[in-house]
C-alpha cells in the first residue's frame, strides 16, 4: 500500500538488543488527506532509518505493509514502511487519472482514484 502526506512529527528513536544484535526503530506521524486531514503513525526499522533520514515538514509517499501480531491474547498492529519517496508529488503522478480540472481525482484518503471513477471509459457490465 502507499499513502502520500506530510511528516508532522518524529517520535523518539527506539533501540534495543535482540537475539540477532542491536536493533533500532523510528516512528513518524504522517498527515494525509485534503479536506479532512487524517493522521497515521508508521515506522522504519534498522538501516532504513538512516537511509531515508526523514524530517518534520517533508512531503513524502510512504510504501508500507500493515502487520498484526498476537502477544498474551492481545493483538498489536504495525504500519511498517519499506520505501519512502520524498517530494511534493504523489508517486507516479503521470499515471493518476485526471479530472476535468486537470488535477487527478482522489479518494478520501488523498490517493489517486481508480480509472473507472472518471467516467471516461465505457461501462461494459451486462447489468
Amino acid at each position: 500500500m502507499e499513502l502520500y502526506g506530510k511528516i508532522t512529527k518524529l517520535l523518539p528513536l527506539q533501540t534495543g538488543e535482540g537475539k540477532n544484535g542491536t536493533w533500532k526503530k523510528q516512528e513518524y506521524l504522517l498527515e494525509y488527506g485534503d479536506q479532512y486531514p487524517k493522521t497515521m503513525v508508521f515506522n522504519l526499522w534498522g538501516d532504513k532509518v538512516d537511509q531515508y533520514a526523514l524530517t518534520e515538514g517533508e512531503n513524502v509517499t510512504v510504501f508500507f505493509d500493515v502487520e498484526s501480531r498476537e502477544f498474551n491474547g492481545r493483538y498489536y498492529t504495525d504500519v511498517k514502511a519499506w520505501r519512502v519517496d520524498k517530494g511534493d508529488q504523489a508517486a507516479n503522478p503521470s499515471q493518476a487519472p485526471k479530472a476535468a480540472s486537470g488535477k487527478p481525482k482522489s479518494t478520501e484518503f488523498g490517493q489517486p482514484a481508480p480509472a473507472f471513477l472518471n467516467g471516461d471509459e465505457k461501462d461494459d457490465l451486462p447489468f
